[in-house]
């Protein structure tokens, strides 16, 4: 069949890669000039003069993502050379927290992450034991819990060292959600499948992976020369501005576009689609407004279908959104006993994580700190963050590179929520890390809602 797909972040690339595979012509259009939507390299200036890039977020892949590690591999991408491992760090600038042993792959699941708790630096007994009692109670239940309950109410027996030392950070990185009102189920998934799954490949599920190139190089690029090399293609700058829905005898529930270069009312260039060119299906790639949008221009044929396209469009709309900030700082003194440490956050001092990108990309003295969660304008949260790492760390010349709010980072992973479907309406799938599935809105639960748009085709 001839496939659109409309956005080329991570999960709209990897519904390309997964329908050229199983043998579909594949064009995926997207509006930007840079691919990777919100995973995805920025140029900057240090404070030095010297260019060089960063990223829109720092991201972290941990080795349960085992779906984005296949099709990383897939597109040609080395993953032991692209990716950083680490166990499982969770370590405090004044020493305490949890770090789980560096053991490749555990002879059972959850051993490392007991070791690492009875190790645990800072914690009383009564402490690691609570927190020893909440994961078997877990496991007992098979990582199970009543859809109505948010993660406080999960963790209740949990002492509240661990709340803030380990839990409260773990939740607010994986769900970008205050525990008190994230996803009890969600977090039980990603726990079983990040700390007490068997291992994938020769990596445990638990250990971080962090990139140590920009995220452009790492996925959106390869995956880009690979389709092209499969007969895909690709179109950066092309804005898809309406979505018409007609019957037409020989390809029933068709789609037609019209199609703009970006940021221009001139129609697209040479070479681009053309209005004439007509997909027997349509995956819609993009953030959740720009798909409630689109799917929202749908004149349907018939009143069955545009039932389906109005409903899908009222629960899109109905999601809730929550920031992600990430400031780089440059110290010429930073250097961080940990590649990434977790910091003490409160109102004041909002960063959860540091990351030393000198370990990672060799960018000599940046920093990225990350406010999962994030609350306030970017000047503020830039000098919070700023008075934190000097006090946290001891780097009395730290100053500010760059600060990137992303407003709407992650939809809210909330209990009970219920997240648009994968089918809107016949010929019109969606895929993106918001869209109904186990994960809350990480790169792993983009890459799956794309392969599994592809293969609902």
């Amino acid at each position: 069949m001839r496939i659109l797909i409309i956005g080329a972040g991570w999960a709209g690339l990897a519904a390309a890669v997964e329908a050229t595979r199983l043998g579909h012509q594949v064009t995926v259009v997207e509006a930007t000039r840079t691919l990777g939507g919100r995973a995805r390299a920025l140029a900057v200036t240090l404070p030095d003069g010297t260019h060089t890039t960063l990223d829109n977020g720092q991201h972290i892949l941990i080795g349960a993502y085992v779906d984005t590690l296949k099709l990383m591999r897939k597109v040609g991408i080395d993953t032991d050379a692209a990716l950083q491992r680490l166990s499982l760090t969770l370590r405090y600038p004044d020493g305490s927290g949890l770090v789980l042993p560096d053991w490749v792959k555990p002879w059972f699941a959850g051993v490392d992450v007991a070791a690492g708790i009875v190790q645990a630096k800072g914690w009383s007994w009564g402490d690691k034991l609570s927190l020893l009692r909440a994961a078997d109670a877990w496991r007992r239940a098979r990582f199970v819990c009543p859809a109505h309950y948010s993660v406080a109410q999960l963790c209740s027996g949990i002492s509240q060292r661990v709340m803030l030392d380990m839990i409260e950070p773990l939740v607010v990185s994986a769900l970008n959600t205050p525990a008190d009102r994230a996803s009890g189920s969600v977090f039980l998934r990603v726990m079983r499948d990040a700390l007490f799954a068997s291992s994938a490949d020769d990596v445990a599920g638990s250990n971080m992976l962090l990139p140590r190139q920009d995220l452009s190089a790492l996925f959106p690029q390869a995956a880009a020369a690979w389709l092209q090399k499969n007969g895909a293609t690709v179109l950066p700058a092309q804005r898809i501005t309406d979505l018409s829905m007609l019957s037409k005898p020989e390809l029933l529930k068709q789609w037609i576009l019209g199609l703009q270069a970006n940021n221009t009312g001139n129609s697209a260039s040479a070479g681009a689609l053309n209005p004439s060119w007509w997909p027997d299906a349509t995956i819609i790639a993009t953030p959740a407004s720009e798909a409630a949008r689109l799917v929202g221009t749908v004149a349907a044929s018939n009143a069955a279908a545009q039932a389906a396209a109005q409903a899908w469009t009222t629960s899109a709309q109905a999601l809730q959104f929550e920031a992600i900030t990430t400031v780089y700082a440059h110290s010429a003194t930073a250097q961080l006993p940990h590649t990434v440490m977790a910091l003490h956050s409160n109102a004041q001092q909002p960063a959860q994580f540091v990351f030393d990108r000198a370990a990672l990309t060799g960018q000599r003295g940046v920093l990225a700190f990350v406010v999962s969660a994030s609350h306030g304008d970017a000047a503020t949260l830039e000098q919070q963050v700023i008075a934190q790492g000097k006090a946290q760390l001891g780097l009395a010349d730290l100053q500010p590179i760059k600060t990137i709010v992303e407003k709407r980072a992650t939809f809210a992973c909330t209990p009970g929520l219920q997240r648009p479907a994968t089918r809107i309406a016949p010929g019109l799938l969606a895929c993106g890390d918001y869209v109904d599935g186990p994960y809350p809105a990480t790169l792993e639960g983009a890459v799956r809602s794309g392969m599994a748009a592809a293969q609902a085709l």
